[in-house]
């Protein structure tokens, strides 16, 4: 995505970091899977047990399958609401073992802990306008499977993304976006010159969805990442939210059972 790629491969979570990060989390995958098995809904009364109350999805495939099943719900309104109550709270208060990173946009209606159902200690969240990277990003993508073994990445780009829509005027225009803003166009450029080359009749949408499979890809390529992804331990997947239907469509990458 942009002109991230490079700064992606380069970074690297030195051993120090990796270490003490791992030793914080040793022991979660125990305390995780500690939540009671039934949970109590918002009017007080017990609804069945949580398809998260169990331990964590192990494998990239495991992982994906429960996000979709959560999104499924959401589209649908049958929201479970797992794992969202004290008792869990509690359960995963010393440790934690999430079983996805999503590296989504900072837009409102995009929240992915709603979008895939989940609840407490399922996802590590990362938020950037555009889901632009940068070395810290990267950081904090690389954080979850490196020291907690998580075994998901998902990259979400949306519909009618605000963040791609300024990039790609200015861009187009070249004009300048006010303040740190411009360093998202910049970010955006790779991904709007792959638009260009496309010339589509809706090129925000395209920008949109490239963007989100160019930074899997940068991901996946990873210095710190390819290793985990080349053993099947991490999946990386490209996907795209529909803000009018809350669907989720994944663009590739999903893991092989």
């Amino acid at each position: 995505m942009g002109t991230i790629g490079y700064p992606q491969r380069r970074t690297i979570v030195t051993g120090g970091l990796a270490a003490t990060a791992a030793a914080l989390l040793t022991g979660c995958s125990s305390n995780a899977g500690a939540t009671p098995a039934a949970q109590v809904g918002a009017a007080g009364t017990a609804s069945t047990p949580s398809p998260s109350a169990s331990a964590p999805p192990a494998s990239p495939n495991a992982a994906f399958t429960r996000l979709m099943e959560g999104n499924r719900r959401w589209v649908k309104g049958a929201l479970l609401h797992p794992d969202q109550d004290p008792r869990r709270r509690e359960a995963v208060a010393e440790e934690q073992k999430p079983y996805a990173v999503v590296l989504s946009c900072i837009d409102s209606r995009v929240p992915p802990e709603l979008v895939f159902d989940t609840g407490i200690g399922d996802l590590f969240v990362i938020r950037t306008g555009g889901q632009v990277v940068a070395p810290v990003v990267t950081g904090s993508v690389e954080y979850g499977p490196l020291t907690a073994g998580t075994p998901l990445i998902v990259v979400l780009g949306h519909q009618r993304c605000g963040a791609i829509k300024a990039a790609y005027k200015a861009l187009h225009d070249r004009t300048t976006l006010p303040g740190n803003l411009q360093s998202i166009a910049d970010s955006l450029r790779t991904a709007y010159e792959a638009t260009v080359a496309k010339k589509t009749a809706d090129p925000v949408d395209t920008m949109i969805r490239i963007h989100a499979r160019q930074t899997a890809a940068a991901l996946r390529t990873n210095t710190s990442l390819a290793p985990l992804a080349k053993k099947g331990d991490l999946g990386v997947v490209s996907a795209y939210y529909s803000l009018d239907t809350g669907r989720v469509e994944v663009l590739n990458g999903a893991p092989a059972a």
